[in-house]
């Protein structure tokens, strides 16, 4: 799984998700991304089905990069707790996606496969997405 080696703070507060993307709303590396169009947090456990997903369909063909890593704990507390006594500890770690967020990349791999295979990834993604190509 993803995440963090060290943080400056093990707890951080909520935040907001609304806004479009500042950075990371266009396609670099790859020749395809698949792009947001929702705000959302992604887990830590659903970047990497992705990752699976995309390595298995890809079988040294082409190149993955993958734009976002999961830098925000989560913290819960345990089920049946009684109120107060401080804030959870840390369940999982998330990324906090914005609209308009290139989140993976390909590149080596012809235009019709790229699609097939963001459209396996977007099943398993919380939020809608779209196929996006590299500006020439």
């Amino acid at each position: 799984m993803l995440l963090p080696k060290r943080v400056k703070y093990r707890k951080t507060q909520r935040g907001r998700r609304k806004g479009l993307a500042t950075s990371g709303s266009y396609v670099c590396f790859g020749d395809f991304g698949i792009k947001t169009l929702e705000s959302a947090w992604l887990k830590n456990n659903q970047i990497e089905t992705a990752r699976i997903i995309l390595t298995r369909r890809l079988r040294r063909g082409g190149k993955l990069w993958i734009r976002i890593f999961p830098d925000k704990p989560i913290t819960k507390h345990p089920a049946e707790s009684r109120m107060g006594k401080g804030k959870g500890e840390v369940e999982s770690w998330v990324a906090v996606i914005k609209r308009g967020t290139v989140l993976f990349e390909l590149g080596g791999i012809p235009e019709d496969y790229a699609r097939a295979s963001f459209r396996l990834v977007a099943h398993k993604l919380p939020f809608k997405t779209m196929f996006v190509t590299r500006r020439r």
